[in-house]
């Protein structure tokens, strides 16, 4: 698959880049697809989640009524978890909810969600471009100039650039990645993938 490189101000530069079948035309996996994403999502989760339990609710233990001769239900504590501020039955507890994942697998998911990318023309090749200083307004001229405003943006980098990442961080749609960074997830979850011309290398080395 070729595909054409733009320049900054979205126009063609006459250079064509030629993507690797084996990572952007495969046939898509969706269940790995699935777990990656799932594995990325469970990963995120802080697990600090916690409700007392009776043993855990400050208050007397004194019986409330007495057993018998009431015609109620018996009632023996305050703390039960049936009545109003009692302990939480069987309530969160603290866990860990991060699972792992073969290396295979998830290079696997990656391509397939690039694959349905370059399929959907959601992905566009841009010229190496430098700013030479952190600014958002250089930043979201570029992106008004690819016509990507107010769009989920993915840009995916060779390698690190301060001042690139520096000028999107206050940019809510807009995310800025190095092609080790990538992630299935963020793959889908933006609406258009701007991979700079120096990184597409980079990607089919580490996923092919």
């Amino acid at each position: 698959m070729e595909i054409s490189v733009l320049d900054i101000k979205g126009k063609e530069t006459g250079r064509k880049v030629k993507l690797s079948d084996a990572v952007f035309g495969i046939e898509p996996n969706d269940h790995a697809i699935y777990l990656d994403v799932k594995q990325y999502l469970a990963n995120q989760r802080q697990g600090t989640h916690k409700a007392k339990e009776r043993n855990e609710i400050s208050g007397s233990t004194k019986k409330l009524k007495k057993q018998k001769g009431t015609g109620g239900a018996r009632a023996g504590s305050m703390k039960s978890g049936t009545r109003i501020g009692g302990g939480r039955i069987f309530g969160p507890r603290p866990r860990d909810y991060r699972f792992k994942l073969n290396k295979k697998l998830k290079d696997l998911a990656r391509r397939s969600a690039l694959t349905y990318k370059a399929k959907d023309k959601g992905l566009s090749v841009l010229e190496n471009f430098n700013l030479k200083a952190p600014k958002t307004k250089d930043f979201l001229k570029i992106l008004s100039s690819l016509k990507l405003d107010g769009k989920k943006t993915l840009f995916v980098l060779a390698d690190v650039d301060r001042n690139i990442t520096l000028s999107s961080r206050n940019i809510e749609r807009a995310k800025v990645v190095t092609a080790e960074q990538i992630t299935t997830y963020d793959v889908l979850h933006a609406d258009n993938i701007l991979l700079l011309e120096g990184s597409v290398q980079k990607i089919e080395n580490l996923l092919n």
